[in-house]
């Protein structure tokens, strides 16, 4: 997760702040985890989280709108 989440962000996360994202999104039912794959720990999104996700992100699609209509009027 720390290579993909740095290659599509370009910002390197340390583990101490992922893992803690993990318990954090677990502990609210956006995720969770599926069988262990030796030292990986695999998780996948609930449905509670995907209805979160998309909400989350039709609110930046519409935030980011507005700032790139603002940015054409300068």
């Amino acid at each position: 997760m720390i290579e993909d989440i740095a290659a599509l962000c370009g910002t390197r996360l340390g583990p101490g702040t992922l893992y803690g994202a993990i318990a954090r999104l677990e502990k609210q039912g956006w995720i969770e985890p599926l069988a262990q794959e030796e030292r990986r720990q695999p998780y996948r999104i609930t449905a509670h989280g995907v209805r979160v996700l998309r909400a989350r992100l039709d609110t930046l699609a519409r935030f980011t709108k507005a700032g790139l209509e603002r940015l054409d009027e300068i």
